[in-house]
């Protein structure tokens, strides 16, 4: 069997969307804007799919421009199609088998030999490209001038100059994919003369083959065999005319590695690396800028670093606290006065005043009320702040900043990123965790992601103690599980075998978030909380309405009392919402705040009057530390095995259940 049967990704195939008559797809290096492009063609009707084996995904989205209707593919970013990660496996083979009617290619305008690099990978495969030279305005900032017609001329395909967060170029853009997705092919890139032989020799052979794999050219093929031979062998059986084009393929990739010292794949890369490089030099200019203090220096600088960043997690809890305590607020008195009377009185004049009717206003008043009034104060919030750190970059600054405490706890600088994303949500942090180099760092990153605050438990946090009790008790709650999680992570990394690697980032300039970009990020984000999680509540409201209309509510959280009352100090209620909670972690606080008002009225809706403060201090701190969210114990589960997931919610559920009892038990005894 070969290397390229052994591998199951080699069978999997994406299908191109079978009503999209014309295909644009969209591929870049990381953080070029491409995402950004995206959501402005677009919007938020996209689907994904993924390959078989994968975490990454091809997004799909139908969209219109004047009178025309095309798909755009969202393809991973990669730096190369030929790397051995998943982005550069997942964007080849999407060109391959989606073989899109033309791909733009985004490219940073302020980095523009680098991003060259991929836009020749793409012109060599021989399909209709533009070039969408995006983020002149910050290049323009740094004196970077670009010849787009000399570009243009010399790689043979349209080079637009954008600015995907204002909108500038997008119609031109947009306009020059349709044109070249006519589908002639663009001119192949020329390179020395001793890559142009090699490649010349084996597409001479590969001529000769009638049916090529995916419809290459036979220059197009002669590129694939020469530096990604591997998943292209399966297409040849001994005896065919494409045997010996393998093996003539590999005669002269041996003979390259002897001629040159390094494989034929790297060879290629480096010859297309110095292409590029010519290129850019022959189409940029640069004007003399003043100098001054970079902010990255700024941000990652130890001495001006750290103050920084505690600065930033201070604003961002206290905006959090402010501002969502007085959404909240808002929110919930609009509701009371407005809302829930209408609600009451069409259901109460249609069913009367009997359980049944009670039961629905369970799930469809206070559910719903509970439900927002959670999410749209805390969590939409969240992610606003999220995505504006995220586009400034500010979240690159900070996984350089923290790499050397971060070496303490067994990861790198690099592993901050997911544990940050992890205070969004944690299950797309744990995919994340999928790109650290060892099994043993993406163990340890995943269990402090399950342990990390995400917004959910944070609303939770801030709206049971911070919005009931006060900002220090809710800071309070914070410090102990960040300490937790500090000594989780110092235990890992002294009881697993192995050290975690070094640091290698690429520095990205600061940049100017748009505020359409980081609204629209943060409304994608939040609407799955919005259409997935409500109907959760609503439909959890109704179930908890009808177990406690018929009393069966308090004999189902008796079992739970030698735990929660006598350990954890809490209702045995509370409890059984603490268990609900796992579906999504808001849940358990919604469905409180729910059967406290079915119970005690409107009034109860101040959590104190069904709670001491000590009680929410204990509830928020297990709902934060244990057991994460069915979707994160599924994630997890994926990436690691059952037995490891197990291991993992197992613990949280001891440190939560330890750390609240204790809590429950030292705080009376101080007089708190």
């Amino acid at each position: 069997m070969t290397a390229a049967e052994a591998d199951p990704r080699n069978s999997a195939r994406l299908v191109r969307p079978h009503d999209a008559d014309c295909v644009v797809a969209l591929l870049g290096n990381p953080n070029v804007g491409k995402s950004t492009l995206m959501n402005l063609l677009t919007g938020l009707g996209v689907s994904t799919a993924h390959y078989p084996g994968t975490t990454r995904e091809v997004r799909f989205a139908l969209t219109t421009f004047g009178r025309e209707t095309f798909t755009v593919a969202d393809l991973p970013g990669a730096y190369s199609l030929y790397t051995t990660n998943e982005e550069s496996w997942v964007s080849r083979r999407a060109l391959l088998d989606v073989r899109p009617d033309a791909v733009t290619l985004v490219a940073d305008a302020g980095n523009l030999a680098r991003n060259l690099g991929l836009v020749l990978e793409v012109l060599d495969l021989g399909i209709p490209c533009v070039v969408a030279v995006n983020l002149a305005d910050e290049a323009g900032r740094a004196g970077i001038v670009i010849d787009t017609d000399t570009l243009s001329v010399r790689l043979g395909v349209p080079v637009i100059e954008t600015v995907a967060t204002q909108g500038l170029g997008i119609n031109d853009l947009v306009a020059a994919a349709l044109r070249v997705s006519a589908g002639v092919r663009p001119p192949a890139p020329r390179y020395s003369a001793s890559v142009e032989s090699a490649i010349h020799t084996v597409a001479a052979r590969a001529s000769a083959i009638e049916e090529r794999p995916y419809g290459l050219s036979p220059r197009a093929l002669a590129f694939q065999l020469l530096a990604a031979a591997e998943d292209f062998t399966v297409f040849f059986e001994p005896g065919d005319p494409g045997a010996s084009l393998v093996a003539e393929a590999e005669s002269i990739r041996n003979r390259i590695h002897s001629d040159h010292g390094e494989s034929a794949h790297v060879w290629l890369s480096r010859e297309r690396g110095a292409r590029a490089e010519d290129l850019a030099r022959e189409v940029i200019s640069k004007s003399e800028r003043p100098s001054r203090r970079s902010g990255w220096t700024i941000a990652t600088s130890a001495w001006t670093g750290f103050p920084l960043l505690l600065g930033v997690l201070a604003a961002v809890f206290l905006f959090l606290f402010f501002i969502g305590d007085l959404l909240a607020s808002g929110f919930s008195s609009m509701w009371s006065s407005f809302v829930s009377p209408v609600i009451t009185s069409f259901v109460t004049g249609l069913l009367g005043q009997g359980s049944l009717a009670r039961t629905l206003l369970w799930g469809f008043d206070t559910g719903i009320q509970a439900s927002l009034a959670i999410g749209l104060p805390y969590i939409l919030t969240f992610y606003v702040i999220l995505g504006f750190l995220e586009d400034t970059g500010y979240l690159n600054a900070v996984a350089f900043l923290a790499d050397r405490a971060m070496h303490r706890i067994g990861l790198h600088g690099h592993a901050l990123i997911p544990l940050v994303a992890a205070a969004g949500c944690s299950v797309p942090a744990v995919l994340a965790v999928r790109s650290l180099p060892d099994r043993r760092e993406r163990l340890i990153a995943s269990t402090l992601v399950a342990m990390v605050p995400c917004s959910a438990r944070t609303a939770v946090v801030l709206g049971a103690v911070g919005h009931f009790i006060g900002i220090g008790p809710a800071v309070g709650v914070l410090s102990v599980v960040f300490v937790l999680w500090v000594l989780t992570g110092l235990g890992l990394n002294a009881i697993l075998p192995g050290r975690s690697a070094g640091l290698v980032m690429e520095v990205f300039p600061f940049r100017r978030p748009s505020l359409r970009g980081v609204l629209r990020k943060a409304w994608i984000q939040f609407r799955e909380f919005l259409f997935v999680a409500t109907p959760i509540v609503i439909a959890g409201s109704l179930v908890l309405g009808g177990l406690y209309e018929t009393g069966l509510l308090v004999r189902l959280a008796e079992p739970l009392a030698p735990i929660v009352e006598n350990w954890l100090g809490l209702p045995a209620i509370a409890g059984l919402t603490l268990l609900i909670g796992t579906l999504r972690k808001e849940l358990a606080l919604q469905l409180l705040v729910v059967m406290a008002v079915a119970v005690m009225g409107v009034a109860a809706t101040d959590l104190t009057s069904f709670m001491t403060p000590t009680n929410l201090f204990v509830y928020a701190l297990v709902n934060t530390l244990a057991v994460p969210c069915v979707s994160t114990i599924a994630v997890l589960s994926r990436e690691h095995g059952w037995w490891r997931t197990a291991c993992i919610v197992g613990f949280t559920i001891v440190l939560g259940v330890v750390a609240g009892g204790v809590f429950a038990h030292l705080l009376p005894a101080l007089g708190a």
